[in-house]
């Protein structure tokens, strides 16, 4: 089969043929409709060869969606021919957090060497994707596949930060979503989906400005020098009750920490490697500072009906399988509005 696989340290990712799959005992072979494009995916192929953490080569790609193609031994959870979207975040499947559906904290993956298709596994961005238990699986339910693929992440991740604030954005609250890209205009739609809170987007692209507007944001500020100000006037000086970086980097990093509200929620979803320094002074009195992760199975189910309700939707652009390079170069360019799909059986 055809598959994008991340093959050498600082190269770009080659699409290659490598052998077929086949499931073992307790696992599931997926036909893959469509698979999602991440900015994470970066964070891994930026690394240096130095303490790189997976094998190589590494088929990319821990968004996806497929149909069962063939059930390994003992499997009856799911049957051949099911439309089915991968819980990304594998865990144990015992501990604690997995009990409580929460793989995204497992507390023995890393003891175990469990990774996450596409972030140590092979990925989606191939063929076949054989995963490892059903219970990895959730049932599309009529949802188009493409429409479908980015929210097993780019859907998943911010309303799992979303979902822990709902309790700060009451009515005349305000929400900051920084970076308005893949994550960031899903998670202006949940916002407006799920509190009455006005919506501030911030961003440093005019397009990505324009499609925050289209996704229902109230307001949407340059992210530059000026925006906290921006920020502070829009809420009579108060602040955001809630602010999610989906950049973090140093500069979005700071204006999260310059418009947060007393008592404010600042969730750091973005992976730019920037800090939040936390301590008396540093920030407005009781501030919560959150680095949060993926999101829950259950969580996913919950960001599916929501799909199926018509309150969010995700801007996709769908590259075939040898256009998948291109995805990529798409990507790191900035010239994704959205998510980038690819399409690896046509």
């Amino acid at each position: 089969m055809k598959a994008l696989q991340y093959r050498t340290i600082g190269a770009p990712p080659e699409v290659v043929h490598v052998p077929d799959p086949t499931p073992g005992p307790g696992q599931v072979l997926l036909k893959v409709t469509a698979a999602g494009v991440c900015h994470s995916d970066f964070a891994v192929m930026n690394r240096p060869a130095e303490g790189f953490p997976y094998p190589l080569p590494l088929t990319l790609g821990h968004e996806g969606v497929g149909t069962v193609a063939a059930l390994g031994p003992g499997v009856t959870a799911v049957q051949e021919g099911d439309a089915v979207a991968v819980y990304g975040p594998w865990g144990c499947g015992t501990c604690a957090k997995c009990a409580e559906g929460k793989e995204n904290y497992c507390l023995r993956a890393d003891e175990l060497g469990i990774r996450p298709p596409g972030l140590g596994a092979p990925g989606a961005i191939a063929e076949y994707l054989v995963v490892d238990d059903p219970r990895h699986l959730v049932p599309l339910g009529g949802l188009d596949p493409v429409a479908a693929v980015p929210l097993t992440d780019a859907g998943l991740t911010p309303y799992h930060a979303i979902k822990r604030s709902l309790p700060k954005l009451t009515p005349g609250s305000t929400a900051v979503v920084i970076g308005a890209g893949g994550l960031g205009h899903v998670a202006i739609q949940l916002l407006r989906a799920l509190t009455p809170a006005r919506v501030v987007a911030l961003d440093v692209s005019d397009d990505k400005l324009r499609l925050a507007r289209e996704m229902g944001a109230h307001e949407a500020v340059r992210s530059d020098s000026g925006a906290a100000d921006a920020v502070r006037e829009l809420t009579g000086g108060i602040g955001a009750q809630a602010v999610f970086d989906f950049v973090g980097a140093a500069p979005t990093v700071a204006t999260a920490a310059a418009v947060a509200a007393i008592e404010a929620d600042v969730s750091l979803v973005g992976i730019g490697g920037a800090a939040l320094p936390v301590g008396f002074g540093q920030l407005p009195f009781e501030v919560s500072v959150s680095a949060p992760y993926w999101g829950s199975r259950g969580e996913l189910l919950e960001v599916l009906a929501l799909a199926r309700s018509g309150a969010v939707s995700v801007h996709t652009e769908t590259f075939s399988l040898d256009d998948a390079p291109l995805a990529y170069e798409r990507l790191h360019a900035g010239l994704i509005d959205g998510r980038a799909v690819i399409l690896p059986n046509g």
